[in-house]
Parts: structure tokens; C-alpha cells; sequence
């Protein structure tokens, strides 16, 4: 394991906060030409008080894209690989690889082993869960498996497939984010495989969120259709979900075109406007990210980059008073701007009103993950290629 020290870097700061840019309600949409979203004029302003500074120990390294990371209660911290790895990190110990049966896993492109999530119950119950690639029948999709995790951190012995069926055709798109809720369902980001009426389409699981009992997969009883696991729709990525604490809000991090990433606070039934088939023969990557025109009642973000993409990958709320005036902030984890972006939000969690970055964290190249811990500490894993960290960052005060 390997400690880093605190900085603060100014340059990174500035470099950071011009590659992400914008709110939906104070932010340009705008380019030349008819595919233009709704505009407006003024980015969230860079933040008066920068975030405290950082340490950062590099827990493991040499990794081939980990994918998702968790924490259990004993201390033990858990991430996957997306090629098909699982690894344990106990308290004081060096990483081990846990066995599984991974051997109908589809990986390829930007599909494979995916997002990780531990119960709610995983005290009592050492239930967690993953998004993947699954191969079955003959057929491809993606899908959420259940596992139960040996005591002694040795192996996760496969349970059940909670739910399956989410488009997947080269692997591009693939979601997946999970989010547990203590009320026994999972919130499920998924993508749109590129295709493109997948994300309007209800009756596919494909670019959106999906509500099911963790238990069966079956729809959660008070979906928006209770016969359907679809809670939201017109999605392009998913690649992140985060509930708010103190106020129950659940947002989406979503992965935009050639430009706006988004951040968006989810609605039941809600349609976040993504519809690339206005062609008629293809996936149209050029129509806006949330089109109204197109799909009347369309919600606009909260956030979103502006002009560039920046490849938004995860989101989780800071938690702690180590944070000071950036407690409660949505930590985003960026692939291509290559950093992790703090967003605080308005009251209403309608709009974001500051934003800054984690300087430090710039060093790391691409930042797939970012897990927020009960003790304030944050989990994060890199995407560069076989050259990857999990990392563990703590405020220092």
C-alpha cells in the first residue's frame, strides 16, 4: 500500500473546472446548427472555498480496469475487474483474488464485469451483487447476478440471476450502475448498446433505470408501471446513481455524445429525452442529449458539460464534517477530463451553484469510480488500462 501526500494545485484547478462546465439551468447548450438544446448563458460558478486537501494510499495497483469498488462493514474492501476478477483487500492484508464462477461472463468493449453493490443486510446476509455480461442460450445481454460472499473473503458462491435481458451488441454501452435500497429493491442504470430506438422503447430495459426487488427481479410494487421494472427512461450511459442522504433524491450520472454529460435528479417515470433514430437508419449521435422537441415533456439536468464531453463515469455524495463546507457535494468520478469533480447543489436539488475539483486526484489519469464511506473516506478506481488503482482518499483537517 502506498500513501501519496496532500497537494493543492492551482493549475489543475483551473484546467479542470474549464473541461466541465455547466448546469442545465445555468449553462450553454448551444452550437451552431438545428440540433441545438435549450440555451442559456452562465456556468455554475468556480467555488469560493476550495475542498480540503487530500492524502491518497494506493490499496491496490497493477489492475486491468477495475470496474466498481465496495467496502463491508468488517473493513474489507471488494472490487471487480471488467475482463472478470474479483479481489478482497482486508483490513491490513494485501489484495487477494476470491474465486466465482464467472465462466458465462461476456466481456468486450465497454461490457464485461461491471458495477458492484453489497446489500443493505450484508452484515447478516453477505448478499452482493454485480452488473454483466451475461452468455446465455445462445444469446448475449447484460444482466444482475447475485452472489453470496464466503466469511472469509475466499470466493462469492453465485446465487441467482436477479434480472437479465438489457440490450448488449459489441459491448459499447453497456451501463451499469446499481443502487441497493433498504426497502428491498435495486435501482439498475443501464445503456442503450447503441441502438437506436432502445432508449424510448418500454419494452426494452435498455437506457434507463429499472426498479426491481432484489429478491425476485420482479418489478417493485409502486413502480410508475407496476407491471414493468422501468422507472425512467430516455437514457443514452448510465454510469452512475447516487441517493442523496437526508432528502430520499436519487440522481443519474449519464455519459453524453460528442458533448453534454449529465447529471439528471430523477423523477418516477421520468423521460430524459435521449432518441437517437431521427435518421430512420442508424444510431444518430448527433441529435441533442435531451431533446424536447422531439420527445415532448423531455427533463432537463441538473448539470451538464457544456460544449465537451468529459466522460462522467460515477457519482456518490461526500459525507463528513473532514470535508467541511463540501460536505454533502456529488463527487463525480471523469474518464476523459481525468479528475473528480465536486458539484454542490442548490436546495432544491434542482441546479448545481459551485463546482470544483479534487486536484490531486489529477495525477491518477482516468477516474472510473468514486465510493463515498460512513467514515468520510472515499473509494475510487482509475481506468487507464492494465496500469490501474483502487485508491482510498481521505480529507485531511
Amino acid at each position: 500500500m502506498t500513501r501519496r501526500p496532500a497537494a493543492l494545485t492551482a493549475v489543475a484547478l483551473a484546467a479542470g473546472l474549464a473541461a466541465a462546465a455547466c448546469s442545465s439551468a445555468a449553462c450553454s447548450f448551444s452550437e451552431a446548427g438545428a440540433d441545438s438544446s435549450p440555451a442559456t448563458t452562465t456556468a455554475p460558478p468556480i467555488a469560493d472555498t476550495a475542498p480540503p486537501p487530500v492524502s491518497v494510499e494506493v490499496v491496490a495497483d497493477g489492475l486491468d480496469h477495475p470496474w466498481d469498488v465496495a467496502k463491508a462493514p468488517d473493513g474489507t474492501i471488494l472490487f471487480t475487474e471488467r475482463a472478470g476478477s474479483f479481489t478482497a483487500v482486508r483490513p491490513g492484508a494485501e489484495p487477494t483474488p476470491m474465486s466465482a464462477d464467472l465462466s458465462d461472463l461476456v466481456a468486450s468493449s465497454e461490457t464485461g464485469l461491471m458495477a458492484l453493490a453489497l446489500s443493505p443486510g450484508f452484515e447478516q446476509d453477505r448478499t452482493a451483487y454485480t452488473c454483466q455480461g451475461i452468455e446465455s442460450g445462445g444469446g448475449r445481454s447484460v444482466g444482475v447476478v447475485a452472489w453470496t460472499v464466503a466469511p472469509d473473503w475466499s470466493g462469492l458462491t453465485r446465487e441467482r440471476t436477479v434480472i437479465d435481458g438489457f440490450p448488449v451488441s459489441t459491448g459499447r454501452h453497456g451501463g451499469c450502475r446499481i443502487l441497493p435500497a433498504d426497502d428491498g429493491t435495486l435501482l439498475i442504470g443501464t445503456g442503450d448498446a447503441a441502438q437506436p430506438s432502445v432508449s424510448q422503447d418500454r419494452n426494452s430495459l435498455g437506457g434507463k433505470v429499472l426498479r426491481v426487488d432484489a429478491a425476485t427481479g420482479a418489478p417493485a410494487a409502486d413502480n410508475p408501471d407496476p407491471a414493468s421494472p422501468v422507472f425512467t427512461l430516455g437514457h443514452r450511459n448510465v454510469q452512475g446513481l447516487a441517493e442523496q442522504p437526508g432528502t430520499g433524491r436519487v440522481y443519474s450520472v449519464e455519459q453524453g455524445s460528442s458533448r453534454d454529460d449529465k447529471v439528471n435528479l430523477l423523477t418516477p417515470g421520468g423521460n430524459y429525452g435521449w432518441s437517437p433514430d431521427r435518421s430512420g437508419s442508424g444510431y444518430d449521435e448527433s441529435v441533442p442529449m435531451t431533446d424536447p422537441d422531439r420527445v415532448p415533456g423531455a427533463l432537463g439536468a441538473v448539470w451538464s458539460s457544456g460544449p465537451s464531453t468529459v466522460a462522467t463515469a460515477s457519482g456518490t455524495f461526500l459525507t463528513g464534517s473532514g470535508w467541511g463546507a463540501w460536505d454533502g457535494a456529488l463527487a463525480v468520478g471523469v474518464q476523459k477530463g481525468q479528475q473528480v469533480l465536486l458539484l454542490r447543489l442548490s436546495d432544491d436539488g434542482t441546479t448545481v451553484t459551485e463546482q470544483t475539483i479534487l486536484p490531486e486526484l489529477s495525477e491518477f489519469g482516468r477516474i472510473r469510480t468514486v465510493s463515498a464511506q460512513p467514515d468520510g473516506t472515499l473509494l475510487v478506481t482509475t481506468d487507464n488500462g492494465d496500469t490501474d488503482s483502487v485508491l482510498v482518499v481521505a480529507p485531511q483537517t
